[in-house]
């Protein structure tokens, strides 16, 4: 879908200040209060916003330790099994589908190195998953960074 710059500037304010409403992002984008509703209609219409949801902080709710694992799935399980399994640990938060040596990676976050072990039991005794290979984030420099995208999107 294509996107234009009002439209990148209507996103970034939502969220920038998820609490800002309509009447005053258009007051301080200097649009009509319906282009800015319409806009937004057509944006969540269209895929580009999939939803308006608080962003959580794993580390303030004491899960400071981030770690990521490549996940091998055994022949013949199928995904589903494995899919349903997984998702049933609260701790991992993201999995993809990937190519290469693994079928999945996950990203996953514990208390500590000894509760991140915990986890990664968990996860590797599911049914259908062969075998694990993880690492622990040090730190993190960018996460979930959506706006740079955008302002591109916009700008091309």
């Amino acid at each position: 879908m294509k996107v234009d710059r009002l439209d990148a500037a209507i996103i970034e304010m939502f969220t920038d200040e998820p609490g800002v409403g309509v009447l005053e992002c258009s007051r301080r984008l200097k649009v009509a209060r319906a282009t800015v509703q319409g806009r937004l209609d057509r944006l969540y219409a269209g895929g580009v916003i999939t939803g308006i949801v608080p962003q959580l902080s794993p580390a303030a709710l004491g899960f400071p330790v981030v770690a990521f694992c490549s996940v091998e799935i055994a022949q013949g399980i199928g995904h589903g099994v494995v899919f349903e399994a997984i998702g049933q640990i609260p701790e991992i938060l993201e999995m993809h589908t990937v190519s290469g040596p693994s079928d999945l990676l996950v990203k996953i976050v514990g208390r500590s190195t000894t509760d991140l072990q915990r986890v990664l039991d968990a996860l590797s005794q599911a049914p259908g998953v062969a075998r694990t290979s993880s690492v622990i984030a040090l730190e993190t420099h960018i996460e979930n960074r959506n706006l740079p995208l955008l302002k591109a999107a916009a700008d091309s």
